[in-house]
């Protein structure tokens, strides 16, 4: 039911009734608790069908009731906090957080957390809960990313480990799943069954989204878009393997390939902007590419080429309603596009690409803590209650 406002805004007691194929009674009496205890209020009247307009439910946005989402990579982690209502109630924050080779992460993230709600003046008793979305390995059900932020007990995985030190609830999911749920509920896979949701960051990262729910595989490792074999190159990727699609597909490869082109001569815009350094690498050659830089362009289109190969094997495989570009990387817009469809085109059977389409995030880089903030919700007691009481 929290779930149902949560991702829906205002709705009838019939309409929670139909989306949940319980009695209105049974609802009703749900939803006056939740009006009783002020997480719901009433929200206008829904058009009338032919007797008495019925009366409009929505979650309580004055509620002091946050969430917490935080969004990482492996060198940048942000930070904001959202009402019931899913607006922001304190300002993102950003900090360089690098993930691999750093001892001191755990506890760089969770001072980062705590600095942060201490300047937005919350409460720990006002906070349902903390959602992050990271890169790496990570087991939901045991709470443990197998890639970065170990513990330093065996006893606790990162997430108990967060939970214990943030003394608040704590709810981990990998990077690219996260972005795949905010689309689903939110974004471009809103609605629909079937959906490949790419994640274009440092990396290239895939949330599946399969019968409209998010598709973990059997240990929640399902989704290693960026390992996939399509590299003709010799370059070692990150995993430790060649050949991977991440070698030629990434913003990270894109970055060094304007980088070497600009030091064997091309001259670009890129140069003066990669020497300021006011912004991650990757966005600024998305904003030179966005202004006309030949140099950023030419990285993009062949990175997002690659990336069009890849999505051609996933069409070939799951045969989707649509492939949504997302993540950090969904901010070229456009000039994603023409170079994904021609890779498409290139290597796809024509009869299941015409079955698809490729279309680009309109949350881009806020995916990431939309999807986090779902976690807690996703997760959250109220939400739990909810579902017990009309389960029971």
């Amino acid at each position: 039911m929290f779930k149902l406002l949560y991702y829906n805004g205002p709705l009838s007691l019939a309409e929670l009734s139909a989306y949940t194929n319980k009695s209105v009674p049974n609802i009703t009496s749900i939803i006056n608790n939740l009006v009783k205890e002020g997480y719901a209020v009433q929200h206008g009247l829904a058009p009338s069908t032919g007797g008495r307009r019925p009366i409009k439910y929505k979650l309580n946005s004055k509620k002091k009731q946050y969430i917490l989402a935080v969004a990482m990579d492996q060198f940048v982690s942000r930070i904001v906090a959202y009402n019931l209502a899913n607006e922001i109630v304190s300002p993102e924050v950003s900090i360089v957080l690098p993930l691999k080779d750093n001892d001191a992460a755990l506890d760089q993230l969770c001072q980062f957390i705590h600095t942060y709600t201490a300047k937005a003046g919350i409460k720990h008793e006002h906070v349902l809960g903390i959602g992050i979305g990271m890169p790496g390995f990570i087991d939901v059900e045991k709470g443990i990313n197998a890639s970065f932020l170990p513990t330093d007990t065996k006893e606790l995985g990162l997430r108990d480990k967060l939970t214990e030190s943030l003394e608040l609830p704590v709810y981990i999911e990998n990077d690219s799943s996260v972005i795949a749920i905010s689309e689903l509920h939110f974004g471009a896979a809103r609605g629909l069954k079937d959906v490949m949701v790419v994640n274009m960051g440092w990396g290239i990262g895939l949330g599946m989204i399969v019968n409209g729910t998010l598709f973990r595989g059997h240990n929640g490792y399902a989704g290693e878009f960026s390992h996939i074999p399509l590299s003709h190159t010799n370059k070692l990727c990150s995993c430790g393997k060649r050949g991977c699609l991440e070698v030629d597909a990434s913003l990270l490869v894109a970055v060094e390939n304007a980088k070497q082109a600009m030091e064997e001569g091309t001259t670009s815009n890129l140069q003066k902007l990669f020497s300021e350094k006011q912004k991650a690498e990757g966005d600024l050659l998305i904003e030179a590419a966005q202004m006309g830089d030949q140099l950023a362009v030419e990285c993009l289109s062949d990175a997002a080429f690659m990336v069009g190969k890849g999505i051609a094997t996933l069409i070939h495989i799951m045969n989707p309603e649509r492939v949504v570009l997302s993540g950090r990387g969904a901010a070229a817009g456009k000039l994603l596009l023409a170079p994904v469809q021609r890779a498409i085109n290139e290597f796809c059977i024509p009869k299941l690409a015409e079955q698809t389409d490729v279309a680009i995030s309109n949350l881009g880089y806020q995916a990431e803590l939309l999807g986090a903030a779902s976690l807690v919700i996703e997760n959250c007691e109220l939400h739990k209650k909810a579902l017990s009481k009309l389960e029971n």
